[in-house]
C-alpha cells in the first residue's frame, strides 16, 4: 500500500497488545508490501510504547534461522527494540497475567562499547570486533499473543512490525569481551573460543534443549555485524552502551505459572527466571 500510514498502523497495533488480543493479520487497508513500510510501523510502535516502557537502549534480532524465515513468508532475520524499563538483571520474576502468552528465549547478549556507524563498506564480524565491549547470557521475554503458527506464512512483515513480539530482556552478569576474544584480528571461526560457547535451558530443573553461539549466525560477532548493517539501513545504528540480543540458542518456551527457569551459558553464572 503506497499510502500506507504508519501511525495508524502503529496505533492499531499498540489497542491489540493493551486488549491481549489473538495475534491477527493487519486489516487490509494497512497491508505492508516491504520491509521498508514495516520498520516505518515498528518505529512509530517503539515510539508510542516508549512512552510507558522507556527509551530504546538496544536491538534484538529475531528469525536468525531459514526454518523461521520460511515459516513467515521471508528470506532473511528481522530485528527489533529493547526498552529500558524492560531490562532488567537475573534473578527476575514474569507474571503470564501480564501478556497474551508468555514466550522465553534462551539468549547470548552483548554491550555495545563505541558507535557502529554506517561507512562505504559493509559491516562483517571481523569490523565489529573492537566495537563490542562485554558479554552476557540472557532470557528475551515475548508475547507471541497465542499466535496460530500454523497461519504465519506471510505475516513476516507484521512480525517485524509488531517489534519482533519483544517484551524485555532478563540479563546475567555481564563479563569483557576480551575474556572471550583475545585476538581481535582473528576471524571469526565456528570453533573458536567464542563459537564454541554451549548454552543449555532448563524448566524446574529438566534439561530442555541446549545450543552452540555458532548457531548465531555462524557467530555471534557475525550476528552483530548483521544488527549494525540493519541498524544503518534503517537510518540509524547501534551506539555506545546499547545491548544487543543475538538470537535463541534453545527453541522458544512458553512456561506456565510456578515454573522455574534456569540458563547455563559455559563461562557464566547461571540466570533464573521465575514464573508467576
Amino acid at each position: 500500500m503506497q499510502n500506507l500510514n504508519p501511525l495508524i498502523a502503529a496505533n492499531w497495533l499498540v489497542e491489540q497488545h493493551a486488549k491481549k488480543n489473538k495475534f491477527s493479520a493487519l486489516p487490509k487497508d494497512m497491508g505492508l508490501s516491504n520491509a521498508r513500510q514495516a520498520g516505518a510501523v515498528q518505529d512509530e510502535f517503539v515510539r508510542i510504547k516508549a512512552q510507558k516502557c522507556g527509551d530504546p537502549i538496544g536491538w534484538k534480532i529475531a528469525l536468525a534461522t531459514p526454518v523461521m524465515q520460511k515459516m513467515v513468508g521471508l528470506n532473511a532475520p528481522i530485528s527489533g527494540r529493547l526498552h529500558r524499563k524492560q531490562v532488567v538483571h537475573a534473578p527476575a520474576d514474569v507474571s503470564t497475567k501480564g501478556y497474551g502468552r508468555l514466550l522465553i528465549e534462551f539468549e547470548i547478549a552483548v554491550q555495545i562499547g563505541s558507535n557502529l556507524l554506517p561507512s562505504g563498506t559493509r559491516h562483517t564480524g571481523q569490523s565489529v570486533v573492537g566495537a563490542v565491549s562485554a558479554v552476557t547470557c540472557a532470557f528475551e521475554v515475548a508475547d507471541d499473543r497465542n499466535a496460530d503458527y500454523s497461519q504465519l506464512a506471510g505475516q513476516g512483515l507484521q512480525l517485524l512490525a509488531d517489534n519482533a513480539w519483544n517484551e524485555g530482556a532478563v540479563l546475567g552478569e555481564w563479563l569483557p569481551f576480551s575474556q572471550f576474544r583475545s585476538n581481535l584480528s582473528a576471524i571469526p571461526r565456528a570453533d573458536d573460543v567464542m563459537g564454541q560457547l554451549m548454552g543449555e535451558a532448563f524448566i524446574n530443573d529438566k534439561s530442555v534443549g541446549h545450543g552452540y553461539a555458532h548457531d548465531l549466525m555462524g557467530h555471534p560477532l557475525n550476528a552483530i555485524a548483521w544488527l549494525a548493517n540493519e541498524a544503518n539501513d534503517r537510518g540509524t545504528y547501534l551506539k555506545a552502551g546499547d545491548i544487543a540480543m543475538l538470537g535463541s540458542l534453545v527453541t522458544s518456551k512458553f512456561p506456565n505459572k510456578g515454573d522455574h527457569l534456569r540458563f547455563e551459558l559455559q563461562g557464566f553464572k547461571p540466570i533464573h527466571l521465575h514464573v508467576k
